[in-house]
């Protein structure tokens, strides 16, 4: 089958700091060729997934998030890919309704990696009418209500690529932005109820960010606390394989959280609380922890000796695989193009 991947022109595929996007559309692109499909990816030119790129920009354009520059990205992705792929599956939010509004004729799989808004909602109402719309979590096809969302594939990743770690430097760890809603404040108070250090690896570029880091985070950090800042995929696995836990106490209903599924796959149990997609992903007092404050945080912390690191990794390597999701839309891609085909017969 030859297959045409769409990411977002915002980081390069596969990431070299932050972008979760773009490291499902590296690992799948990867477990598609794997499985002998011809893959195309249309991306960033700075990009170093291992099939073949096509780019508008040679990098990221800036600031993120602009219409205009995503609108050039999809225009050309479309008219790079048009007779050139079978089936094509969509990473951006603007392309799916370009393609319907020009008239694009290929099969369109389109997946929402974000949360559902006021902003978007309308969107992928359009959206889901005339392309097949996948969820990435049962939680945020619950959000979603009434929106077309006909399938929901989780995330997954390859093992291989993660090298599971003993867990043995005495430390937790948090990874995520600098905000409430990823939890930061609540996962230093965490480390502090249990009289360990922790590490904290986040993203904080964004004036918001520094301002909330300022106001809440700041002040509940001792001496124990260390501020990594952004680290690059190889760098912030190094830190978890050997991290005591990942505390991530979301205080948003993310629609997935790869970064659970990360710790999951160096070895690292989760403590996490029950908002999102986390309950679908934290398999509590298996894999991790389900807590529902602080106070149950430094409790489970107190706990986490009684997780076996081989049952986290073993999650990562049965149904959170790069395998498993590849066949799950290996699957969706054949179904697709099947109705397609019956349509113009």
């Amino acid at each position: 089958m030859r297959i045409g991947l769409i990411a977002p022109p915002w980081v390069p595929v596969p990431p070299t700091t932050y972008g979760g996007t773009e490291l499902v559309v590296d690992t799948l692109a990867r477990a598609l060729t794997a499985r002998g499909h011809d893959v195309v990816l249309v991306a960033t030119a700075d990009s170093t997934c291992p099939v073949r790129t096509i780019s508008v920009f040679e990098t990221a354009p800036t600031p993120m998030n602009t219409t205009a520059e995503e609108l050039r990205h999809v225009l050309g992705a479309y008219a790079a890919l048009a007779g050139e792929v079978d089936v094509i599956h969509d990473h951006t939010v603007a392309g799916p309704v370009w393609a319907i509004a020009s008239g694009v004729t290929a099969p369109i799989i389109s997946t929402a990696h974000g949360p559902i808004t006021d902003l978007n909602r309308g969107i992928y109402a359009v959206t889901g009418k005339a392309v097949c719309l996948t969820a990435i979590s049962r939680r945020q096809q619950e959000l979603a209500g009434d929106l077309p969302f006909h399938h929901v594939i989780h995330h997954g990743l390859d093992p291989e690529r993660f090298e599971p770690g003993p867990g043995d430097g005495g430390y937790l760890m948090f990874v995520g932005r600098m905000s409430h809603e990823k939890g930061v404040r609540d996962a230093v108070l965490i480390a502090r109820g249990a009289g360990l250090p922790i590490v904290v690896a986040s993203k904080m570029r964004e004036d918001v960010e520094i301002a909330y880091f300022e106001r809440y985070v700041r002040p509940v950090a001792d001496n124990r606390v260390t501020f990594l800042g952004e680290l690059s995929p190889s760098e912030r696995d190094s830190y978890l394989r050997h991290a005591v836990a990942l505390v991530n106490p979301i205080a948003w209903e993310e629609p997935f959280g790869l970064v659970m599924t990360e710790a999951l796959a160096l070895g690292t149990p989760v403590i996490v609380t029950p908002r999102g997609a986390a309950p679908e992903i934290v398999a509590d007092g298996v894999t991790g922890f389900v807590v529902d404050d602080v106070d149950q945080g430094v409790a489970a912390v107190r706990h986490i000796s009684e997780i076996d690191r081989r049952e986290c990794r073993k999650a990562i390597e049965g149904y959170f695989s790069a395998e498993r999701m590849a066949k799950q839309y290996e699957a969706l891609y054949c179904d697709v193009l099947d109705r397609s085909s019956a349509r113009t017969t």
